[in-house]
């Protein structure tokens, strides 16, 4: 992806403003343009800066997240909102201000992950990602020689001790690169993490099981076995499949 993410991150709290900044740059694609410390300065960064997205507190003296939310709606160019508190009732009011998503704190990385993702999936262009996951294809050095597998042939990873397994159909392959490290190329295409170890290409999903204590079975088209799907990664996993 060359297309840049630009993100202003509002906080009263300086603490709060470089946890959340740092773990937003751990991610490709993401450029923290800007921070501000109250509604009024986040609406005017947002006017100086031009962000895709704000990440924005709630409770801040004066003018509230809330409000701030309300008149960034009134900008030529109006940001995604994500709201980033500790105050969890606020949520139904958010989302009635069409917010892309609501982190809690403390901040968990796979939460903000996610909430990444979602921001990609309404800002990036789907035609282009479609072509790229078409076309794309992974580097597999055997023997001395790379083979190059299509991204569209992949059904899942999974780590293996210190092997990454890709499945396809034809063949299973070793990989010494990391799970995670393969999720940060692969996740903007249509992969999703579903289990600690597991990574599955959406292209493949043919049904999800309820299973037990939240949890769901995975089953891919052209594949017998069943594929764990931890509950902390359905609600996610529904949302990047359904229309």
């Amino acid at each position: 992806m060359n297309r840049m993410i630009k993100v202003v991150v509002v906080d009263d709290e300086r603490y709060a403003r470089e946890e959340l900044t740092y773990l937003l740059e751990q991610h490709t694609g993401i450029d923290v343009v800007g921070e501000a410390d109250s509604g009024e300065s986040a609406i005017m960064k947002a006017i100086q800066l031009q962000p895709d997205v704000l990440f924005l507190d709630v409770e801040m003296p004066k003018l509230n997240g809330m409000e701030a939310a309300k008149a960034l709606m009134e900008l030529k160019k109006v940001p995604l909102i994500v709201f980033a508190t500790a105050y969890p009732q606020f949520a139904a009011e958010a989302f009635r201000i069409n917010a892309v998503d609501y982190l809690l704190k403390p901040y968990d990385e796979e939460q903000v992950k996610q909430t990444i993702i979602r921001i990609q999936d309404k800002l990036l262009p789907k035609e282009n990602l479609e072509t790229i996951s078409r076309l794309g294809k992974l580097a597999i050095e055997m023997d001395g020689e790379i083979e190059y597998i299509p991204i569209r042939d992949i059904f899942y990873m999974y780590r293996d001790e210190k092997v990454t397994k890709v499945i396809t159909a034809k063949q299973e392959y070793d990989l010494r690169t990391s799970l995670k490290e393969l999720e940060s190329k692969l996740t903007p295409l249509s992969f999703f993490r579903i289990h600690k170890g597991y990574i599955v290409n959406l292209l493949h999903v043919k049904k999800l099981t309820p299973w037990f204590n939240g949890a769901y079975q995975l089953e891919l088209e052209g594949r017998s076995e069943k594929l764990s799907v931890s509950r902390n990664y359905v609600r996610d996993l529904r949302q990047q499949l359904e229309v």
